[in-house]
């Protein structure tokens, strides 16, 4: 079994191409061709816990787990708030063959989900990119996002001054005007891509902020307790998630619309994978407000553990 490191992961599959790999697996699994149980979550204490994220994949057959460790104060340790291991197995004969380091991947993962949606939902002339955040998953969705449109301006907010200044000075990039704003209002004013990567349990984006034609990305919150948008944003947007079974038992966003009467259940309008396959239509015009909920699916994980460890494996030593 083969033993994959971060530095492995970031050095074999290169954002730019880890977008199309979540791409295609998302479409996957809105086909039906991914068996993937809801995740488990074990507190520990002291507001953290073990998460338990199982799935299986039909092309390439593998299947496996990811145990993580999920750590919010990690940061300040200078450490990722997730910590843990991707278990991949050959399901053709259910030998293990690669024990891929968690972390990693699930940065580099969610913030290629993220860039898919946004290359999927977004206007074709957006120019402006707000990210709210400056830790591990604003860092990765910033180039992300610049692989799939050409932003030549990113406001970026944060609650933390010093961590902003710091975000701003090791991301600085040549064509970009890359800006700290005081507030989440003046990032998303005027803004065509709007990404929340906060570890806020509760709402800092309001929908009174959205505008006509703005696509958003909501990633940081991914229980059903926690949420970075009100139920007037929610329920202003064509709403689209990873998976509909994960979503309507996990997205603290839609949960409390939905429970506040904001929205109905057909809300959710489906898969990003089916918008990806064009079997629902994603942007239907300049106007449309879009949203992709991104809760994080085991299949990501897999298939993107899965590529590196063939390009590692193929790799001359």
């Amino acid at each position: 079994m083969r033993q994959i490191s971060s530095e492995e992961v970031y050095a074999a599959l290169p954002i730019g191409e880890c977008i199309d790999v979540v791409e295609a697996v998302m479409i996957a699994v809105s086909r039906g061709e991914a068996n993937l149980p809801l995740r488990w979550l074990m507190p520990i204490g002291a507001g953290n816990a073990m998460g338990l994220m199982p799935g299986g994949l039909a092309d390439p057959p593998v299947h496996g787990i990811k145990i993580v460790s999920l750590y919010p104060d990690n940061p300040r340790r200078g450490l990722s708030s997730h910590q843990g291991v991707i278990l991949l197995f050959d399901s053709r004969d259910g030998r293990p063959i690669a024990a891929v380091d968690g972390a990693s991947v699930t940065a580099q993962r969610t913030a290629a989900a993220s860039a898919a949606a946004t290359r999927a939902l977004a206007r074709k002339d957006a120019r402006v990119l707000a990210i709210l955040g400056s830790g591990e998953q604003a860092d990765h969705h910033l180039p992300a996002h610049l692989a799939v449109r050409p932003f030549d301006e990113v406001r970026v907010w944060t609650r933390t001054l010093a961590h902003g200044e710091s975000f701003v000075a090791r991301h600085a990039t040549p064509g970009v005007a890359l800006r700290l704003v005081a507030s989440v209002e003046e990032a998303v004013r005027g803004a065509d891509v709007v990404v929340t990567a906060t570890a806020s349990p509760t709402a800092i984006l309001k929908g009174a902020w959205l505008e006509p034609g703005q696509h958003v990305n909501l990633v940081g919150a991914s229980l059903a307790s926690a949420r970075e948008i009100d139920d007037q944003g929610v329920a202003r947007g064509r709403y689209f998630v990873d998976t509909l079974a994960g979503a309507k038992t996990q997205a603290g966003e839609f949960i409390d619309a939905l429970k506040a009467g904001a929205i109905g259940e057909a809300h959710i309008l489906g898969e990003i994978g089916q918008v990806y396959d064009r079997t629902i239509p994603g942007r239907t015009g300049d106007s449309d407000i879009t949203i992709y909920k991104s809760l994080g699916v085991a299949a990501q994980d897999l298939a993107t553990a899965h590529e590196i460890f063939l390009r590692v494996q193929h790799a001359p030593r």
